[in-house]
């Protein structure tokens, strides 16, 4: 595991973790923890962010595993391209009766 005069933080993976509240619900990030395999970062994860049994399911995943677009790029990444507008649902008018739009 650790050599002496390093932290396991320092050694152990990075795991990035995901709760979801209730049945038919999202999972939504909540934190990240260092632990030395996935299921000490599930039991681990459980004890730290449900301990008021606010979840019904934990993912665990590696951060080295996930790929993020870059913030400081977002305005060239999310604009729509030329010519492609009907993407966006501002350009439609909602129909006569219709609800719950």
């Amino acid at each position: 595991m650790s050599t002496p005069g390093e932290s396991p933080a320092e050694t152990w993976p990075l795991w990035e973790v995901f709760v979801r509240a209730n049945r038919g619900l999202s999972h939504v990030h909540v934190g990240s923890l260092h632990a030395p395999d996935e299921q000490m970062a599930l039991r681990n994860a459980r004890d730290l962010y449900t301990r008021r049994g606010e979840g019904v399911s934990i993912w665990v995943v590696p951060a080295a595993a996930i790929t993020t677009s870059d913030p400081d790029a977002k305005g060239a990444f999310f604009e729509s391209p030329a010519g492609k507008n009907y993407r966006h649902a501002v350009y439609y008018t909602r129909a006569e009766g219709v609800k719950h739009l």
